[in-house]
């Protein structure tokens, strides 16, 4: 059933780029060509001053808001993106792209190598978030957009969100980073790597040549299982399973005989059918890579004019707020203008993608008051 005041039926687009030059990339190497998958929502005004670039998650992708023709599934912040909603399309242009290393559109490993006629597989380059963030900039420069509204995204679309504002201050007049962190910690990068090792202990997984062959689909399994216990809070878990058998009794077998056990099986064996094991392992990579700490997000002698509001949720302990407060202190002592808040839910990390009231509620007037500081910007109701 369709969501109400949803912007309806979307379609992906796609462009491409780098086919001769290639895309330089934070390893030294070079990847060409480059193609992203990307959809808009809302229509950008004449001054082309509403551009709003959404930045997705580990496993998320290009449709974050309306639906493809022929299927019931909405987007991903469906909840967030439409008329109305915090990132109103009656106001504003909403640009949301699937990174680079995905496998929702844009190039991966699961990619076809135009040296080879075979999918990347290992060949692909490791990419790390600037990277994303180059290949986002190629998509904004193609929509000849010159300055964005604001970035914006959850978890590792923060993370994306906070390197616009390292690399590009002056084309972004505010940031969104929400339930994200200026690195990665050990534990996050100990819960990425157990992560990754469980798929590569599939033997289908085949040191990453299985394109032939099919997934590691166990390795993965296991592997979304693993994200799916951090993505949820001990007390959203009490609440939706606390000790509930799936069939009234114990089993007295190695079977999912507890229902929380029988929702990770179902979590796990679904997400194989959608996503490609390789992205797996180079996204999380990326995010361990990632770190902005120190000097990274604002050098020395550069001025903070972008302005930033940070969301965590009191009960993430994935991303927990310390994170988010350490993002907020950075930006005090560059007297970056800078808003804090840490919003109350049982949801853990998945709290980005289903509070959408406490979310809106502080995302609507700050993006209004970034358009009336941008003295360029008019906000057109379409």
């Amino acid at each position: 059933m369709k969501q109400k005041n949803s912007i309806g039926v979307v379609e992906t687009k796609y462009y491409t780029f780098a086919a001769k030059e290639g895309l330089r990339l934070s390893s030294g190497r070079s990847l060409g060509p480059v193609t992203l998958a990307y959809e808009t929502y809302g229509q950008l005004n004449p001054d082309r001053s509403n551009a709003i670039l959404i930045t997705h998650a580990l496993s998320g992708d290009a449709h974050a808001a309306g639906y493809h023709t022929g299927d019931d599934t909405p987007g991903w912040w469906e909840e967030m993106i439409g008329p109305g909603k915090a990132f109103d399309t009656n106001r504003y242009f909403v640009i949301c792209s699937n990174v680079i290393g995905g496998c929702k559109g844009s190039t991966g490993p699961a990619s076809v190598d135009p040296a080879t006629g075979k999918p990347y597989a290992l060949d692909f380059p490791v990419i790390t978030v600037a990277d994303m963030v180059e290949a986002q900039k190629h998509l904004i420069d193609h929509l000849c957009i010159d300055e964005l509204l604001s970035v914006a995204g959850g978890s590792m679309g923060g993370m994306q969100a906070l390197q616009w504002a390292a690399f590009y201050p002056e084309r972004v007049l505010s940031v969104i980073p929400i339930a994200t962190a200026l690195k990665h910690s050990p534990q996050q990068i100990a819960f990425d790597e157990v992560i990754r090792q469980s798929i590569m202990a599939d033997p289908a997984w085949r040191e990453g040549d299985y394109y032939d062959d099919g997934q590691p689909e166990r390795g993965l399994a296991v592997a979304r299982m693993i994200g799916h216990i951090t993505f949820m809070s001990d007390q959203s878990m009490e609440e939706k399973f606390s000790r509930k058998l799936k069939n009234g009794g114990y089993s007295f077998r190695f079977a999912a005989d507890f229902e929380v056990e029988n929702y990770l099986h179902y979590r796990g064996d679904n997400f194989v059918k959608r996503f490609d094991a390789n992205s797996y392992l180079y996204i999380t990579k990326a995010m361990d890579y990632f770190d902005l700490s120190g000097g990274r997000l604002f050098p020395e002698g550069k001025p903070a004019k972008t302005r930033f509001l940070v969301i965590s949720f009191k009960s993430d302990w994935l991303y927990p707020s310390h994170q988010s407060q350490d993002i907020v202190r950075l930006l005090k002592r560059r007297h970056a203008d800078a808003s804090y808040c840490e919003l109350p839910s049982t949801y853990g990390h998945d709290a980005f993608l289903v509070e959408t009231e406490g979310q809106t509620a502080l995302i609507g007037p700050f993006l209004e008051k970034t358009a009336a500081l941008n003295k360029k910007a008019e906000i057109y109701e379409i």
